[in-house]
């Protein structure tokens, strides 16, 4: 036992397939004592191509070794990628181009001739041949405007008050423009941008001298006055036909909140809570929702009632992959996982015929989809991982395939990942609210501003119309629906 290669010396005394079975994990009970019970020479030439299995050659690197763990110089090379059928940068073929559109009307125009030549000096010949070209830029000074107000207070002998004018550009005990302060809260709340840079931004490169705090105080002012679009919004949100529901960790006060995210076709509703359950969703869902909800598979979501509930197949799947990375050569288990597969991708399929088949026989092939998936949730399974996802089947299968009835109804809970996402950006880079006051404000900002830009709206102009109309008349008009033109 010098270090040679066992398994080419002695010939095996045991039987060929017992470290098969091992690294397997399909060594039974009767396979150990078997070997157990056999002699000295069978044990230390089992122990010693065991080794060399596991190690494969080298200390640290065995089959069931992480990836992260092993080297990268000790790993194998990978495969060159098929670059056959590989798209080509840019536009593809059928797809609308997206080039930046002409600009406008000059501001100013500029005259520009050489007065001699640039490559040897010499005197040059005037001709009539011109060209033009245009640019945009920001105009060089960028001294912020300010602006003094006399306001005239009138007594009113009706009201025996004395009354005064709204400013239609400058909200109340605010010292920065609408125009100003909206553009910072889309900076802060649509675009992810912490506090101190928006300040950093003002004060060296705007030169506009603002504090953290009174911005932050001039946001929640402006929140107070879109609260009502806040509330619209949760309204049409329980008027949509579908609805995607996620959600994710979120701090206040340094405490453990949740934010929520429902997202439907023409609007996103952000709501911060202390609550990861029920107690949250019933402060959405104050009425029944007569839509298809779609979700994950987070239990709260089963008390709300609703007309149609959709589960996401992406969640189940990935968790069937996770499964296989570590036991897919388990029998039974490629037996479940496949059958899986195989009612996802013939749902697929079948969805993608919709309205080419005859609707009887779309109907007998949508309850076949539904038997299979029924009978893979109702058989019993040994494997541990296909008795948990099969226990979920059997709770939730009514909820995989609802996706096969309506025409524009998806499979998977994307758009409220993505619904979502940019909330998770703005977690890491602003470290959430210190206070259930600033925990509203944010949920009110970021649903107004992601609402309008989901709806096709410019954020800045729509609100700053909107502000002006609410200092003339009092009331803020209805927040504007989607704008189809912008399509």
């Amino acid at each position: 036992m010098d270090g040679t290669d066992v398994t080419a010396v002695v010939d095996p005394p045991v039987d060929a397939t017992l470290l098969d079975k091992l690294f397997s994990n399909q060594l039974s009970e009767a396979d150990a004592r078997r070997f157990a019970s056999g002699d000295l020479e069978c044990t230390v030439f089992t122990l010693l191509a065991l080794q060399q299995r596991i190690a494969g050659g080298k200390p640290g690197t065995g089959p069931n070794t992480p990836s992260s763990v092993i080297p990268p110089y000790e790993k194998p090379p990978t495969k060159p990628k098929n670059t056959k059928g590989k798209k080509k940068r840019g536009g593809q073929a059928g797809h609308a181009g997206r080039t930046r559109p002409p600009l406008p009307e000059p501001d100013r125009t500029r005259d520009h001739r050489c007065e001699s030549c640039p490559d040897c000096g010499g005197k040059l010949t005037r001709t009539t041949r011109t060209r033009t070209r245009r640019s945009e830029d920001i105009a060089e000074n960028l001294k912020p405007v300010i602006t003094e107000d006399t306001i005239h207070r009138d007594y009113c002998p009706a009201c025996d008050k004395r009354v005064e004018p709204k400013l239609p550009d400058v909200l109340p005990r605010c010292t920065l423009g609408n125009r100003t302060l909206v553009l910072s809260a889309m900076w802060h709340f649509l675009q992810g941008l912490t506090i101190s840079q928006i300040v950093d931004t003002f004060n060296f490169h705007l030169r506009m001298k603002v504090t953290p705090g009174g911005l932050v105080q001039m946001w929640h002012r402006l929140a107070d006055l879109l609260f009502v679009w806040y509330e619209q919004i949760h309204r049409e949100s329980l008027d949509s036909a579908k609805l995607h529901a996620d959600e994710t960790s979120w701090r206040v006060s340094g405490k453990t909140h949740w934010l929520w995210c429902f997202a439907g076709d023409d609007s996103v509703f952000y709501m911060i809570d202390r609550s990861r359950g029920s107690p949250a969703l019933q402060k959405f869902f104050t009425e029944a929702f007569e839509g298809t909800l779609i979700t994950d598979f987070w239990s709260p979501y089963d008390a709300v009632v609703c007309a149609d509930k959709q589960k996401c197949w992406p969640h189940l799947l990935r968790d069937a992959a996770a499964v296989s990375e570590k036991d897919g050569a388990h029998p039974e288990w490629r037996s479940f996982s496949r059958r899986l597969v195989s009612v996802y991708r013939d749902a697929k399929k079948l969805h993608a015929q919709k309205g080419k088949l005859d609707e009887a026989a779309y109907d007998v092939a949508v309850a076949r989809l539904e038997s299979r998936l029924a009978k893979l949730g109702g058989e019993s399974w040994e494997h541990p991982d296909a008795n948990r996802l099969s226990k979920r089947m059997a709770k939730y299968g009514n909820e995989l395939l609802t996706f096969l009835w309506y025409d524009e109804m998806p499979s998977d809970n994307n758009a409220g990942e993505r619904a979502i996402r940019p909330a998770v950006m703005i977690r890491k880079n602003s470290y959430c609210n210190h206070s259930d006051r600033g925990a509203l404000t944010q949920s009110v900002l970021m649903t107004v501003l992601r609402t309008l830009r989901v709806r096709g709206h410019q954020p800045l102009d729509c609100i700053l119309t909107s502000l002006a109309t609410y200092a003339a008349t009092g009331e803020l008009p209805s927040l504007p629906p989607k704008n189809h033109a912008a399509e």
